[in-house]
């Protein structure tokens, strides 16, 4: 892979030396690198991952529309900002290696921190700003609409069938937990895709993967920067990039913790978050979306479960994992927030109700 990584940052900048190469962040999905060059300059350099994107040509071309549109309509006084996309001198913007593989070089936001975890209400309402201005500024990108890079992307009645298909001759009594889960909420899965066939939810460019760790910090943790990860982007729901956000922020233990009793759906933390995305982003939301808040958290993080769960059976192919036991532990980890937001449902739909916006 060092061999690839070198060759790839010489077709970007063939005049500058490559003097360090480390591993960046915790994605599960791309392999990503930060580049240090002889003269200290720092960008990061990603592969992606062919067996998830069938359409690398279209990811990039997503990634390289956004970014300029973002670059040139960011509000100033938001201290957002994005990355830049680098060429080659020919033009290009990926390189494909001898194994069919695309990657790219990106600039790096220097000064910028990813954090695992929101450990405070004003994290989770910056964080939840952040999200509403890149809601608000998608909502302005000119036609033609973004490939759909990812079909049937959060489509959970869609996981629902390749799980199934993957649970032909699943004997494992280790997991019957998870399976016993899913059957008892198998009717929920179609709740937003019902929704969104009979035109009550609100449906544009979106970004797809809104989790903590997409989100770039200030160095004191107290601001959003940016937020990157953006080969997901592409037209979705609203309600899947909120959801998914408030899956994700809610869970103030994180995803990695030790034992499922540690976790738990956190009320201030999502009063936090709608808090600070409605301030930006309120009126691209219908009525169906207001009502379907709390249940989009819920069916996020069912949906994501599911996927865990599908892929350990399936050999865990699609996550990465450090141990074969790792996405059914992950699975297990998203089922229980679910049990949280269940626990809480009517509290949080108080919540929901009373937040301005």
């Amino acid at each position: 892979m060092t061999v690839f990584c070198r060759q790839a940052f010489a077709v970007f900048r063939p005049d500058e030396e490559l003097a360090a190469l480390a591993p960046l962040g915790s994605g599960r999905v791309n392999d990503t690198w930060l580049v240090t060059t002889a003269a200290g300059a720092k960008c990061v350099l990603q592969r992606l991952n062919p067996a998830v994107f069938p359409d690398p040509a279209a990811v990039q071309a997503n990634l390289c529309r956004v970014t300029e549109h973002l670059r040139g309509n960011l509000p100033e006084a938001s201290g957002f900002k994005t990355f830049c996309v680098f060429s080659s001198p020919g033009g290009e913007t990926a390189w494909v290696d001898s194994n069919g593989a695309w990657w790219r070089l990106l600039s790096h936001l220097d000064g910028t921190q990813a954090l695992e975890a929101i450990s405070s209400p004003a994290q989770a309402q910056a964080l939840g700003a952040a999200l509403g201005i890149f809601h608000l500024l998608l909502a302005s990108l000119p036609p033609p609409p973004l490939a759909d890079t990812l079909p049937g992307f959060h489509n959970t009645p869609l996981y629902l069938a390749h799980y199934d298909a993957a649970l032909t001759g699943d004997c494992l009594p280790e997991a019957a937990d998870c399976r016993d889960f899913i059957e008892q909420r198998r009717a929920d899965m179609r709740l937003l895709e019902d929704a969104r066939l009979r035109g009550e939810i609100t449906e544009q460019a979106v970004h797809g993967d809104p989790k903590v760790g997409n989100f770039l910090f200030s160095q004191d943790s107290k601001r959003v920067v940016s937020l990157i990860d953006l080969d997901t982007v592409k037209p979705g729901l609203l309600l899947h990039d909120l959801g998914d956000c408030l899956r994700s922020c809610c869970n103030p233990k994180g995803e990695d913790v030790q034992h499922l009793d540690e976790i738990v759906f956190d009320q201030v933390l999502f009063a936090a978050v709608l808090t600070g995305y409605l301030s930006h982003a309120a009126h691209l939301l219908q009525p169906g979306d207001r009502r379907l808040i709390v249940d989009s958290a819920r069916l996020i993080s069912l949906e994501l479960g599911l996927r865990f769960y599908s892929d350990y059976l399936s050999g865990s192919r699609y996550f990465k994992v450090d141990h074969p036991e790792q996405n059914l532990f992950r699975a297990r980890v998203q089922f229980t927030l679910v049990r949280s937001v269940e626990n809480q449902y009517s509290k949080l739909k108080a919540i929901a109700a009373n937040c301005e916006g």
